[in-house]
């Protein structure tokens, strides 16, 4: 029997990386997105994925997505937490709605989807997950804005699933990027040897699951080589 793994928001950039990784051996993969254009298009490149349509930023939508799944496929051994959205922007400035948006999209789809998928993984006492946080969970930075605090609760969420999921012999893991090239940076004159190459964040996440059930590589953090944009 196949493993399987979840991946959010990946018709396209990082999860999209990780998908291609792990279709590649044999994974019973699942993806969602907001647009099924890129559902599909993922689809005709990799044809044995199974896809949903789920807006990260609509809690009924993620809960939903949730219980479909574990109707569908029962058990995951791998979940990746990659959901996200960047509308840089100060604090004082923006509107409410900008903060409410990531924090629901960055932050809530995790905690809902994890919430929902995680009995049965504790249950087999077996899984891997694996949250997309940032560099910018660990320094803000000019016209963060709500993202960066977005992205600073990721990974105090991940951390405390850390804590909480040692009992169970699930692995958490931590991914922080840099700057990868995608819909984020659109309209950028930056060349693109300036960014991390989203294949590789595909093969990280592909190598630290490979390692043994008793290691777990808590925190992985990845910027170009010639340091952070």
């Amino acid at each position: 029997m196949s493993n399987k793994i979840l991946i959010t928001v990946a018709s396209k950039a990082i999860g999209h990386a990780i998908a291609r990784r792990f279709y590649q051996h044999d994974f019973e993969v699942i993806i969602c997105a907001r647009g099924q254009e890129g559902l599909t298009a993922a689809k005709a490149e990799m044809p044995n994925i199974y896809t949903y349509t789920c807006d990260l930023s609509d809690k009924k939508e993620v809960k939903l997505l949730g219980q479909t799944i574990l109707k569908e496929f029962g058990t995951l051994d791998v979940l990746v937490n990659n959901g996200g959205v960047f509308l840089p922007g100060l604090i004082h400035q923006e509107e409410d709605e900008i903060y409410e948006t990531q924090m629901r999209t960055n932050i809530d789809s995790a905690y809902y989807l994890s919430k929902i998928l995680l009995p049965p993984m504790i249950e087999k006492q077996s899984g891997t997950v694996f949250n997309i946080c940032s560099v910018a969970s660990l320094k803000a930075y000019p016209n963060g804005g709500s993202y960066c605090i977005s992205k600073f609760a990721l990974l105090g969420f991940s951390k405390m699933l850390r804590e909480e999921l040692k009992p169970y012999n699930i692995r958490v893991v931590s991914v922080l990027p840099g700057a990868v090239r995608t819909a984020s940076w659109e309209g950028t004159t930056i060349p693109d040897e300036r960014f991390i190459p989203v294949e590789d964040i595909g093969k990280v996440v592909w190598n630290t699951y490979q390692l043994s059930e008793r290691t777990v590589v808590e925190d992985i953090v990845i910027r170009p080589a010639l340091g952070d944009i």
